[in-house]
């Protein structure tokens, strides 16, 4: 098995200096907000060590300590200073959640079975029980990092193999859980509306099919929007699918879900990859099928492969951003403090996200 990022061994387990997990200021430097916020230092992309047997830009080991390995990725990046600066984003009052209707989406993609719900009454009283089953990744969702390894070397977060997954016997490791004992996901959300803004820049293109958000057109974005950038931050993309769907005819949202094979997101390639590490965001997410434009144009980058097995990064998709958009726009302001309490279930895959983005 490749090894994770070594320097120090500790109970037989090899991971990175003391310095670089405590996040000193050695390293390449993230903008911070203010004095208060903890300088948040991690190498580069570009720097990154390298991993026994994996390919450049992983991340294994980083945030390993005392011999366990960690579980959390750049959820670690979410420090008590990141979430109390966070909450200088509430001024207004207004809280807006974000997870789309389980029952919105009934014919999801890649042969997902859709909700069902069941209402049935309480034997010997007055009220009622009711039974919901639902494939966690038929409508939001964040994906957890059981979700999708590596391709090429069929391996997990740090270093969890496949076999390890599917045997009920086998230490379970990566589970959705571990992100609600940590305390859930919580900080400064950021909204980058690429949907408003390709349409005031004459940009044309639908949700279903392979458009590519590229980073200068997110750095043009969240200039136009004013929006600066912070490590530590959750980064929102609307690129329409929820809203394209919403619109659709029946006949529509069959031939851009169950029968769908392409969809606009963020374009997986080493520019993107080297972007979203650098800027250190805790997780990122938005209102496409996938998050990335799919299918992926290059596999060595594809976002899923880089983000959630590399990194550790959550990946959150489908998510309701068309009200969140339209008060952010009302109010210009497009950051906000954010909550997400995943399903927890141990040894969970994926979770819708129960998000709230409070102004």
């Amino acid at each position: 098995m490749p090894e994770p990022l070594q320097h120090t061994t500790t109970n037989g387990v090899k991971r990175m200096p003391e310095p670089l997990q405590q996040m000193t200021t050695n390293g390449v430097h993230s903008k911070t907000k203010s004095a208060s916020m903890t300088a948040i230092s991690l190498p580069s992309y570009e720097k990154l060590p390298p991993v026994l047997g994996m390919p450049h830009g992983c991340t294994w080991g980083l945030w390993d300590s005392g011999g366990a390995r960690d579980e959390l990725g750049t959820l670690n990046l979410l420090t008590p200073e990141v979430v109390v600066e966070a909450r200088k984003e509430i001024q207004l009052g207004i809280s807006i959640a974000i997870n789309w209707s389980l029952d919105n989406c009934s014919s999801p993609h890649s042969q997902r079975k859709s909700p069902e719900h069941r209402i049935f009454p309480l034997p010997d009283w007055v009220g009622h029980d009711d039974e919901i089953s639902v494939n966690t990744q038929s409508g939001s969702q964040w994906d957890g990092f059981r979700h999708w390894a590596h391709q090429p070397t069929k391996l997990y977060y740090n270093g969890v193999t496949h076999a390890e997954i599917t045997d009920c016997s086998a230490v379970t490791r990566n589970g959705i859980d571990q992100w609600s004992a940590r305390g859930g996901i919580v900080g400064r959300g950021i909204l980058l509306d690429y949907l408003s803004w390709a349409n005031a820049q004459g940009i044309k293109y639908s949700p279903i099919e392979q458009h590519k958000i590229n980073v200068r057109e997110l750095e043009a974005v969240a200039k136009a929007q004013g929006t600066e950038l912070y490590p530590g931050d959750i980064l929102l993309v609307r690129s329409g699918f929820v809203k394209w769907y919403k619109e659709a005819s029946e006949e529509e949202r069959l031939s851009g879900t169950v029968n769908g094979s392409t969809w606009a997101g963020v374009n997986g390639s080493e520019e993107s990859v080297a972007w979203l590490w650098d800027h250190h965001f805790a997780a990122v997410g938005g209102d496409a099928n996938v998050f990335e434009a799919w299918p992926a144009e290059n596999k060595t980058y594809r976002l899923h492969d880089n983000l959630l097995a590399l990194f550790g990064m959550p990946i959150g998709e489908m998510f309701d951003l068309d009200k969140l958009a339209e008060t952010c726009m009302l109010h210009n302001r497009w950051s906000f403090f954010f909550t997400s309490a995943p399903l927890n279930f141990p040894g969970g895959v994926a979770s819708p996200p129960n998000a709230i983005c409070i102004l």
